[in-house]
């Protein structure tokens, strides 16, 4: 199934179920009132959502209307916990080489995560104002999942079996204030403003051969003020995300409609560029020698799109946002 959610005054919106070509939808209200609720309540309203998906993809469904994804929230406007990793470990060892900083002890075994804001997610056509350029403004293209309720000390299988739908995503950073909050060893705040979300979140099964092996297998596609930025592959992802929930579950109970994300898509190609400025940054330093890439400004433009490896446009939709002045905000 493909979810989507619509503004309607109220804090998480009114669900709305897609269709399989993202070109039509239907108000899903009636059987739960926004996607926060139906993650919550999955057994009881599954079967009834899933006959209303294929009443919608088989032409039979009432009062069908045209899909648009820039008029929607993010799928959960607000989820009870956001947890992100650092999954795509290319993209930790290239910050290591460029600054010849100590690498993080066990990376490869033990996930890096951090815990987030949830309570203000962010549209996919939504202006983002951020309080200053010289905060290093930078976006961070990810997926992620959202999850049923998992239990402490959840096995990986239990985990996986958790996993309710994918979402894509763009996790901004500010970049000039993240080292001082990590060397207080009280991690991200300040650094991290609200992410972004493509309009559709989708079940796992919805992406075909492109969920395996715990993973997205799909490209993400970004383009800065309309140029080629890179669409590095989501199959070089280290951990799975059922051992990344496993490792977040560890010493406490994870509630349903938790997301968790996988850290900045990574790949130890060059040729398919990267999906955040600052690893095209130390690529740089550690290739020419010198920085050239500045951060956004004011007005910049981010353009984030899944796609499949046969070039079908992915699932999610797209994110487009463009980045503006808090001050000129209200």
């Amino acid at each position: 199934m493909k979810f989507a959610t619509l503004p309607n005054g109220t804090l998480d919106g009114k669900l709305i179920l897609v269709s399989r070509d993202l070109k039509t939808a239907v108000d899903a209200s009636f059987i739960a009132a926004n996607l926060l609720e139906a993650i919550q309540n999955w057994d009881s309203v599954e079967t009834k959502l899933t006959s209303l998906y294929n009443a919608l993809n088989d032409g039979q469904a009432d009062n069908v209307f045209a899909f648009d994804g820039a008029a929607c929230l993010a799928p959960l406007p607000r989820s009870p916990q956001w947890l992100d990793a650092s999954a795509f470990t290319n993209h930790a060892k290239l910050m290591e080489k460029a600054f010849n900083t100590d690498p993080i002890e066990n990376m490869d075994t033990i996930p890096v995560m951090y815990q987030g804001a949830s309570d203000d997610f962010q549209g996919p056509s939504a202006d983002m104002p951020m309080p200053s350029e010289e905060d290093g403004i930078d976006f961070e293209g990810e997926f992620g999942v959202v999850m049923a309720e998992v239990p402490m000390s959840a096995t990986v299988e239990q985990a996986a079996q958790a996993i309710r739908l994918i979402v894509q995503i763009n996790d901004w950073s500010l970049r000039a204030l993240g080292p001082r909050e990590m060397n207080s060893g009280f991690g991200f705040l300040q650094a991290k403003p609200s992410s972004s979300f493509a309009p559709v979140a989708v079940t796992p099964d919805e992406l075909g051969d492109a969920w395996k092996n715990g993973r997205v297998n799909m490209s993400l596609h970004i383009a800065w003020n309309d140029e080629r930025f890179g669409e590095p592959h989501g199959s070089e992802m280290n951990f799975s995300f059922a051992e990344l929930i496993a490792h977040a579950a560890r010493s406490r109970r994870l509630s349903a409609g938790c997301i968790l994300g996988s850290g900045t898509v990574s790949n130890v190609s060059r040729a398919v560029g990267s999906a955040c400025i600052s690893e095209r940054r130390v690529i740089e330093k550690i290739d020419l020698g010198e920085i050239t890439t500045g951060f956004m400004k004011f007005g910049d433009l981010v353009r984030m799109q899944a796609k499949f490896d046969d070039g079908r446009d992915g699932p999610f939709g797209v994110i487009e946002q463009r980045v503006v002045s808090n001050d000129k905000v209200g």
